[in-house]
């Protein structure tokens, strides 16, 4: 098994799908896929709104500076479309990530995040000593939850009035995904 850190890479997720750092010149895209309230509406509130050309050249900045990176750009056929990532846990969580990841509207309900999910899930749990990958949806994002369990996530726990996102407080679904 590997060291601990997610080496970075380029993963291939099939039909034109691919993972790969973040890098200068992505900005533009990123600006442009990111500044969508449908796309903020369903991730933590560190994911600003509106999704500015600062705000992309701050996280393309931040995702170079960790090396290797965690985060990684989703790309169609070569255009930036959505991110990806984890985080490691701390403490006696250590060996649990937090994965996340998101794309742009005009790319929904196009098997894209689930081919993407499917192929960082096994890098990660390939290339790290992570034995669990967490991800929560908000109850209300029925398609988010589609995608986890379409890449092999389980339903963990359903944790009742743990968010308030845009002013509605709402469960949170806690799917699970072991080595």
């Amino acid at each position: 098994m590997a060291a601990a850190t997610l080496v970075a890479v380029e993963l291939l997720a099939g039909e034109g799908v691919r993972l790969r750092p973040w890098a200068p010149g992505d900005e533009g895209a990123l600006a442009r896929e990111a500044n969508h309230r449908e796309v903020w509406r369903n991730l933590k509130d560190r994911f600003p709104h509106p999704y500015g050309p600062v705000d992309a050249v701050v996280w393309i900045a931040m995702a170079g500076a960790i090396e290797p990176s965690p985060h990684l750009c989703i790309e169609v056929d070569g255009a930036v479309v959505g991110g990806i990532g984890w985080d490691r846990g701390q403490d006696v969580f250590a060996r649990t990530g937090e994965v996340g990841y998101w794309l742009g509207p005009s790319h929904w309900g196009k098997g894209v995040a689930t081919r993407a999910l499917v192929a960082f899930t096994a890098h990660v749990l390939e290339s790290t000593d992570v034995v669990r990958l967490e991800a929560g949806v908000f109850a209300w994002n029925a398609a988010s939850a589609r995608v986890l369990e379409k890449a092999g996530y389980h339903l963990e726990s359903r944790q009742r009035s743990a968010v308030c996102k845009d002013g509605q407080v709402t469960d949170r679904l806690l799917y699970v995904r072991l080595r």
